[in-house]
C-alpha cells in the first residue's frame, strides 16, 4: 500500500491510524536474518507455525511445573499480585480493579501556570496552549521534592495530536491535503507538542492535585524551548543549519513518547516519530516525498524522512528538508531536562544515539555505571542499550552530566542459542569506517541505524518500552509486526504476520546491566491462547480477561513486579478489549500469568505506567481516547470527529470533546497498590 492509497483508505479513521499504516512499510533493508529467524531455529519452526511451542520450549517459559501440573502447581504458589481481576471489555469510560480510585489529574488544556488563561475549547491559541497542559500525554515520570514524598514534579511527554477531535470544524487533515491548517492552528500543534513539568501534592483529604501556582510549573515545546546539543555530533557539519550556524542549539522536541528518569532525578524525553514532521514541495508520482536529489538521500530513505503527516513545514522553514536539509539530523535523540531548574535550558545527548526512541530507562549497573535502554519502534529494528564510561557519585549525577555524553552505544544481536552479544557503536571498530561512509563517532550516531545495520544487529517486532529489572534482568517489549513474512521468523521475533507481539526477557551476564552479552527467552507470546492458529503462550492460569495484545510500555513497582500498559491502536477490534495496564508474573510457577488492573475508554492507549517510590500511588496516561478503531465501537461503528466523538471522557460535557488525562491510582484505604 502506498501513500497515496494509505490516505484514501476508507478503514482508516484518523490520522494516528494512518501512522500506524505509515509505519507498517519498513525502512530496513537488512532483514536477512530478523528476530522471528532466531526464535524459529531456537525453538522450532514447525511448532511455532502450529501455536504450540512443545515440550522444550513450554519449559523454557513458564518451568518443568507447567507441564507437569499447571493448576496445582499454579494453586500451591500465591500470586504476587493481590487485587480482583477486571473483566475485560470495551465502552466509553475507564475502570479499575475493585478497592481502588483512578481520579483525573490533569487533562488536556488545563491552566499549570499561575497566569495561564481557562481553556476555551472553540477559540484556542498557541500562546495559551503554551501555559496549558498539552495533548496526547504518553509518559509520565515523578521525582519527590521532600523526603515524605507528599510533594513532587510530574513530567509528562506530549506525544502527538489529532487535528479531527481537536479542533472544531477541520476533520482529518492528511486526508484532505491539509487544506483547513493555517499557521495559527499549526502553531498551536506545536505548543500542544513536547512535554510539562508539574509541581503535584496530596491534599488534606488525601488526594493529589496540581500546585498551579508553582514556579516549577512550564512547558516544553517545538515552538519555543530552546535546546543545547552535546556529545560526539555537537558542532559536526551535518547538525549545522541556517538558524544554528555552530550546530549546538535547537529549539523544541518533538514526538516524544516514553521516557525515563535519571538516578539524580532529571527527565528523559525520548524523541520518537520525528521523520513524520517533516515537509518537502517535491513529490513522486505515488504522492510520496521525493528524496532523490537531497545530498542524504539514503539516510533520509532509512529514517522515513519526510514523513509529510503535518503542514508545519509549510509555515516553518525548518521543517521542510528543502529549505533546511540538516533539520530532520537534530531529531531522534533523548533530550535531558532539569525538572528543578525552569531556566536550564534542556539538553539532547547525541551519544545515545538517533533513532526512532521510544524510552529511555535508567538503571545503575553493578560497577555503579549508567545504563539506558531504548527501543527502535519501527518494524523490522533494533534493541539499544548505553552504558556510561564513568561511574554514578554525588559527583557525577547532576544535569547534563558527562555520564550521558562519555560512553558507549551497543546493539543487540539475539543468537539461536539463547545468547544475546551487545554490539559495540563505535567509529573504526569492525565495518564502521570511512570506507563504508562513517567518516567520524558523529556520523555512526547520526547514522545510528545505518551503523547497526553495518554491525548485523538483529531486526526486532516493533521494540517499544525496555525495562530494566533487579538482578541484572531486562524486559523488552514486542508490540507487534503484520509485515513480518513466514520465511522471516526466527528464535526471537516467532511468529509471521504477528498482531499481537511477545515479551523477551534478557539477564546480563553476571547479573550486571553493563555486560556485554547475556541470555534471552521468551516471557510470553500475546493474543488470545483459545486461538490455536494465534499462537500465544501464557501461563495456564492465565484468565480469559488477563491475555493481551501489543505490549507496549512497562514499569517495575517498589517490589520489584513487571506491569505491562498495551497499544492496540486500531486493531483493538481484533481482541475486542480496550487498551489497559496487566500485572505481569516473571518468576516461579507462575511466570507468564496476567491479571487485567486497569482498561480504557474505546479509542484510548495506555502511557506511563509510573510508580510513586512508596508503592501507593501509580500515575497513569490515556492518550487519544475516542479515537483508534471506533469503527469498531458497536453502536457508534463511525469516525470520531470533534463534533461526533465515540466518548467525551472524561468530562462527558457535551461541549467538549474527548480530552487526553492523566489518572492517578491509589487504593482506597490506602496502601501499597496490589500487596
Amino acid at each position: 500500500m502506498n501513500r497515496k492509497e494509505i490516505i484514501k483508505d476508507p478503514s482508516i479513521g484518523n490520522k494516528a491510524e494512518a501512522f500506524e499504516a505509515f509505519d507498517d512499510i519498513p525502512t530496513n533493508p537488512n532483514l536477512t536474518r530478523t528476530i522471528g529467524d532466531v526464535i524459529n531455529a531456537r525453538y522450532g519452526r514447525r511448532d511455532m507455525l502450529k501455536g504450540a511451542l512443545g515440550v522444550a520450549a513450554t519449559t523454557a517459559l513458564f518451568g518443568t511445573s507447567a507441564m507437569i501440573a499447571p493448576r496445582q502447581a499454579a494453586a500451591a504458589s500465591a500470586s504476587r499480585y493481590n487485587f480482583e481481576e477486571l473483566t475485560w471489555g470495551n465502552d466509553e469510560t475507564h475502570h479499575i480493579a475493585n478497592g481502588y480510585n483512578a481520579d483525573i489529574l490533569l487533562r488536556w488544556g488545563d491552566p499549570i501556570t499561575a497566569d495561564a488563561p481557562d481553556f476555551d475549547v472553540m477559540n484556542q491559541t498557541a500562546e495559551a496552549q503554551l501555559k496549558q497542559f498539552g495533548y496526547n500525554n504518553d509518559y509520565v515520570g515523578f521525582t519527590a521534592l521532600n523526603d515524605e514524598g507528599t510533594r513532587g514534579l510530574l513530567c509528562v511527554n506530549h506525544e502527538y495530536t489529532n487535528e479531527e477531535v481537536m479542533f472544531p470544524g477541520l476533520g482529518r487533515q492528511d486526508r484532505a491535503g491539509f487544506e483547513g491548517m493555517t499557521k495559527e492552528l499549526v502553531d498551536i500543534e506545536m505548543a500542544a507538542h513536547g512535554g510539562s513539568v508539574v509541581e503535584i501534592a496530596i491534599g488534606t483529604d488525601g488526594k493529589w492535585r496540581l500546585v498551579k501556582d508553582s514556579t516549577y510549573n512550564r512547558r516544553i515545546t517545538p515552538l519555543n524551548t530552546s535546546m543545547k546539543i552535546d556529545g560526539p555530533a555537537a558542532g559536526h557539519d551535518r547538525m549545522k543549519t541556517s538558524a544554528d550556524p555552530d550546530g549546538t542549539t535547537v529549539i523544541g522536541t518533538l514526538n516524544n513518547c516514553a521516557g525515563g528518569m535519571t538516578p539524580w532525578g532529571t527527565y528523559l524525553m525520548a524523541e520518537e516519530n520525528f521523520h513524520g514532521y517533516f515537509w518537502s514541495d517535491v513529490l513522486d508520482a505515488d504522492g510520496r516525498p521525493d528524496v532523490a536529489a537531497q545530498p542524504e538521500a539514503a539516510q533520509m530513505k532509512r529514517y522515513g524522512v519526510p514523513g509529510r503527516w503535518y503542514a508545519w513545514g509549510q509555515y516553518h522553514d525548518r521543517f521542510n528538508i528543502d529549505k533546511e536539509p540538516n533539520e530532520p539530523n537534530r531529531f531522534g535523540w533523548v533530550v535531558e531536562v532539569d525538572p528543578r531548574d525552569p531556566d536550564a535550558a534542556p539538553i539532547k545527548h547525541t551519544a545515545l544515539g538517533r533513532f526512532r526512541h521510544e524510552g529511555a530507562e535508567t538503571t545503575i549497573s553493578k560497577d555503579g555505571k549508567l545504563v539506558i535502554y531504548s527501543g527502535d519502534d519501527n518494524r523490522f529494528d533494533y534493541q539499544y542499550k548505553y552504558v556510561s564510561n564513568g561511574t554514578v557519585t554525588e559527583e557525577t549525577g547532576v544535569f547534563g552530566s558527562s555520564l550521558l555524553s562519555d560512553g558507549t552505544l551497543y546493539v543487540a544481536r539475539f543468537d539461536e542459542d539463547g545468547t544475546v552479544q551487545w554490539l559495540p557503536l563505535v567509529h573504526g571498530e569492525g565495518p564502521l569506517t570511512a570506507e563504508n561512509g562513517f567518516d567520524s563517532q558523529a556520523d555512526v550516531l547520526i547514522d545510528t541505524r545505518l551503523a547497526a545495520d553495518a554491525l548485523g544487529a538483529t531486526p526486532m517486532d516493533r521494540p517499544e518500552d525496555a525495562q530494566p529489572g533487579p538482578n541484572g534482568t531486562a524486559y523488552l517489549m514486542l508490540t507487534n509486526n503484520t509485515r513480518r513474512q513466514p520465511d522471516q521468523v526466527n528464535a526471537a521475533n516467532p511468529r509471521a504476520e504477528s498482531a499481537f507481539g511477545h515479551i523477551i526477557e534478557i539477564k546480563e551476564a553476571d547479573e550486571n546491566h553493563s555486560a556485554t552479552s547475556g541470555t534471552w527467552s521468551i516471557l510470553v507470546k500475546c493474543g488470545d491462547p483459545a486461538i490455536a492458529e494465534v499462537g500465544a503462550e501464557w501461563n495456564p492460569e492465565t484468565s480469559e480477561n488477563g491475555w493481551f495484545g501489543s505490549p507496549d510500555n512497562c514499569a517495575i513497582d517498589a517490589d520489584g513486579r513487571l506491569w505491562i500498559s498495551t497499544d492496540q491502536g486500531s486493531s483493538w477490534g481484533k481482541t475486542g478489549k480496550s487498551d489497559g495496564l496487566y500485572s505481569l508474573e516473571t518468576t516461579g510457577d507462575l511466570r507468564g500469568h496476567s491479571k487485567l488492573f486497569f482498561r480504557c475508554p474505546v479509542g484510548g492507549e495506555l502511557c506511563g505506567p509510573y510508580f510513586h517510590d512508596n508503592g501507593e500511588t501509580l500515575f497513569l496516561a490515556v492518550q487519544h481516547p475516542g479515537t483508534d478503531g471506533t469503527k469498531d465501537f458497536k453502536g457508534f461503528e463511525r469516525d470520531s470527529t470533534f463534533e461526533d466523538p465515540a466518548t467525551r471522557w472524561p468530562d462527558f460535557d457535551p461541549a467538549m470533546p474527548p480530552r487526553p488525562s492523566v489518572v492517578v491510582v491509589t487504593k482506597q484505604g490506602g496502601g501499597k497498590i496490589a500487596i
